[in-house]
């Protein structure tokens, strides 16, 4: 797995990582920065120029005590919504700042697209994420909002991964997830639309709409 993980040099390799990092980044951005810091700094990967801070000492602690909060901000109800909401600011340009940095060195084109990829993608999983999560948070137990929260875990480290040991892979499941956070999004936002409504009549002391009855 080493020897795999040491060869991120050519052009597919910095593809998948540019792109592993703006997916992961609407999910989890601290554990997308940690871990690739992490295996940069033990050595397991070569990172880009541009990405090389990120196995500093001082970014190591920063976004290790971050993923910690986040870790446990994320399982709670409600919280998790409002962590989502306050990071909306925070994932989508720092995804397409790691996407740049992966893909730009020294040609500014590649700065350029990198950042676009990244921010876009990274725009969409967040999108995806906090429409889940406010349907997640509907149900009145917690259960359902801590499994969610860990598969969303399980799936960056996969993703991370998989861009570095297998970027054809990685390629056609960050196709097939985009695809499937689209549609997400599209029930989902249907879904959340009807659950508004309802608490709006419910306030005005009207019937529940057909869709929650």
């Amino acid at each position: 797995m080493q020897e795999a993980l040491s060869h991120l040099a050519d052009t597919p390799q910095l593809l998948a990582l540019a792109t592993a990092l703006g997916w992961a980044s609407g999910f989890r951005l601290y554990a997308a920065v940690f871990l690739t810091g992490f295996a940069g700094w033990m050595g397991w990967i070569h990172l880009p120029p541009g990405l090389l801070v990120l196995q500093h000492p001082a970014v190591l602690v920063a976004s290790g005590f971050m993923l910690f909060v986040e870790f446990f901000a994320d399982k709670i109800p409600y919280v998790d919504s409002m962590w989502d909401a306050v990071h909306t600011l925070v994932r989508i340009p720092a995804g397409a700042a790691l996407a740049a940095a992966a893909l730009g060195a020294d040609n500014h084109a590649m700065t350029l697209a990198g950042a676009l990829l990244g921010g876009s993608l990274a725009a969409t999983s967040h999108a995806a994420k906090m429409t889940t999560r406010a349907a997640v948070n509907t149900s009145p137990e917690p259960f359902s909002n801590i499994a969610v929260s860990l598969a969303e875990d399980g799936f960056v480290v996969f993703l991370l991964w998989l861009s570095a040991t297998h970027p054809v892979a990685f390629g056609f499941v960050l196709v097939v997830s985009i695809v499937l956070a689209v549609i997400l999004l599209w029930v989902l936002v249907k879904f959340l639309r009807v659950v508004v409504r309802g608490l709006r009549e419910f306030f005005k002391g009207r019937p529940l709409p057909r869709e929650l009855g």
